[in-house]
């Protein structure tokens, strides 16, 4: 979804290095806003897993319903995924010759 957003801002990047910002601001800006929205998901995933972890709790083996080393190991896993997630989007924006971008529409 994020690659999506990207390409549909070409023009705005172009624009962006047109007037001087450089490729790490670039990658700086979209990471950002991509790990906001995967910050929040994981917090939202670990409000929604301990509101049914009574729930699931015959069917874990070994652990805890509310085992705080699982849950931090799975919310640093899905952090790590959405940070790479973030940056091959953001990356390839800043590949974007400003002056191809700005003629494109």
């Amino acid at each position: 979804m994020l690659a999506c957003s990207v390409a549909s801002r070409t023009r705005e990047f172009g624009i962006r290095m047109a007037l001087g910002a450089d490729q790490r601001r670039i990658i700086k800006r979209v990471v950002r806003e991509g790990l906001t929205l995967t910050v929040l998901g994981v917090a939202i995933g670990i409000g929604g897993a301990l509101l049914v972890s009574r729930l699931l709790a015959g069917l874990l083996f070994g652990i805890t319903p509310q085992d705080p080393a699982t849950l931090a190991a799975v919310a640093a896993l899905f952090v790590a995924v959405g940070s790479l997630a973030c940056y091959v989007p953001a990356r390839r924006a800043t590949q974007i010759n400003p002056v191809v971008a700005l003629s494109a529409e």
